[in-house]
C-alpha cells in the first residue's frame, strides 16, 4: 500500500452508493470526422462494464468483438460515458434507436475514419458524491486546498491487484499454473507485478517526502503526455515547473531495456527491484519493455461543495492511467458501499 502523502484521512464516508455516486466521463481527446467506415456511439452505461457493452454492441450489430473499438476500461458501479467505434466497411448505419435501455443509452452517433484504440485516451472527468460524511468540515477543505495545489502520490489502486493477482504472477514466472492463461489474464498478472514494484519504489520516495521533487539522476515526464527527459537538479527552471506540476519525476515500469535513471534514483530502485528479484526476472522474460509513470498526478479543476451535514460532492479530472480512488484516499477513510451485502 503507498503512503500518505498529505497527512492521513481526515476525516471518513461512503461512496458508490448508488451508481448515480460515481459518474465518469471518458475523454480521448479527439471527435469523430464525420466520415469513414467505423460507426462511433458516444455510449452513457450503468451496471455494464466496458466489456460487456463492447460485446452488446457486437451482437447488435452483428460484427465480431474485435471490430468494436473503445479507449478505457470503466467498471459497472458507476454512470459512464464513453464513446465506443464499430467497423462498418461498406455499410449502412444501423437502426441504433432500438438499442437503448435501462443499461445503455446512446448519446450521439457519428462515423470515424479508424477505430478507438485502447489505452490511447486523453483523461476522466469525475463527478463523486461521498454519503456518511464525518470530519471537520475545514480540516477537509484545507486539505483539498493542498491536494489541488501539489497534487498526490500516482499510485496504483487495489483494482490493479485483483486480490491474488500478484499470487498468479508469482506462479506463472515459476511454472506452477495448472492451466496456461489467457492473454488477457496473463496481461493482469503481468501488470499486477510492474504495478507492485512501482507502488513500492514510490512509497519510499514519499515517506522520504521526495515523491514531488527532482532528485539527482531523475527521468521526469511533462504533465498529461508520456515523454521523458533526463533532469538537470542543478537548473531552477526544472525545479520550478516541478513545484508548479509542469512536470513530474517518475518511477519504474520494469521490463527489458535501460530504465535511464542514474545516481540517486538509480541507487533507490535498484535496491528495490532487487527485492522483487523474481517479479523483476519474470517481467523481463515475458518481453515487457521497460517504461515511466509520473510518481505524482496533478488533480485537474478540482471543486467541491457540500449537501447538508453528511454529503460531499467532488468534481475533477485526471490524466489517464490515474485513478480517482488516490484522490480520495488523500481527504478521507473512505467504504465502498457497492461492497456491501
Amino acid at each position: 500500500m503507498v503512503e500518505f502523502a498529505h497527512g492521513g484521512p481526515v476525516g471518513s464516508g461512503a461512496i458508490r452508493a448508488k451508481p448515480e455516486d460515481f459518474r465518469v466521463v471518458e475523454d480521448i481527446g479527439y471527435a469523430p470526422s464525420g466520415d469513414g467506415e467505423h460507426l462511433w456511439l458516444e455510449i452513457e452505461k450503468r451496471g455494464m462494464n466496458t466489456v460487456d457493452v463492447a460485446q452488446r454492441l457486437a451482437r447488435l450489430a452483428e460484427v465480431p468483438v474485435r471490430s468494436v473499438g473503445f479507449g478505457g476500461l470503466k467498471d459497472r458501479n458507476a454512470i459512464t460515458r464513453q464513446p465506443f467505434s464499430i467497423q462498418l466497411p461498406g455499410r449502412e448505419d444501423p437502426d441504433c434507436s432500438t438499442w437503448d435501455d435501462e443499461s445503455m443509452r446512446i448519446i450521439h452517433a457519428a462515423r470515424h475514419h479508424r477505430k478507438i484504440q485502447r489505452g490511447r485516451l486523453a483523461g476522466n472527468r469525475f463527478e463523486l458524491v461521498v454519503r456518511e460524511l464525518e470530519g471537520d468540515r475545514n480540516e477537509l477543505e484545507q486539505r483539498l486546498r493542498r491536494v489541488a495545489e501539489l497534487g498526490v502520490p500516482n499510485g496504483f489502486g487495489e483494482q490493479r491487484f485483483g486480490g491474488n493477482n500478484i499470487a498468479r504472477a508469482h506462479r506463472l514466472f515459476r511454472g506452477e499454473l495448472r492451466r496456461k492463461p489467457s492473454k488477457s489474464k496473463r496481461g493482469f498478472y503481468l501488470s499486477a507485478a510492474r504495478s507492485l514494484i512501482f507502488n513500492q519504489v514510490l512509497a519510499r520516495r514519499i515517506l522520504a517526502g521526495t515523491w514531488n521533487r527532482v532528485l539527482d539522476g531523475e527521468i521526469v515526464m511533462l504533465d498529461g503526455s508520456h515523454s521523458t527527459f533526463a533532469a538537470d537538479t542543478s537548473d531552477l527552471e526544472i525545479q520550478a515547473r516541478c513545484r508548479d506540476q509542469d512536470l513530474h519525476p517518475t518511477g519504474p515500469l520494469v521490463g527489458e531495456g535501460d530504465s535511464g535513471v542514474t545516481g540517486e534514483v538509480a541507487a533507490l530502485e535498484s535496491e528495490i527491484i532487487a527485492g522483487q528479484q523474481e517479479l523483476a526476472e519474470g517481467l523481463i522474460r515475458f518481453r515487457l519493455k521497460t517504461d515511466r509513470r509520473p510518481l505524482r498526478m496533478r488533480v485537474i479543476d478540482l471543486d467541491w461543495e457540500f449537501d447538508g451535514g453528511d454529503v460531499l460532492v467532488l468534481r475533477f479530472s485526471l490524466h489517464s492511467g490515474c485513478y480517482a480512488t488516490a484522490v480520495l484516499r488523500e481527504l478521507l477513510e473512505y467504504r465502498d458501499a457497492s461492497h456491501d451485502t
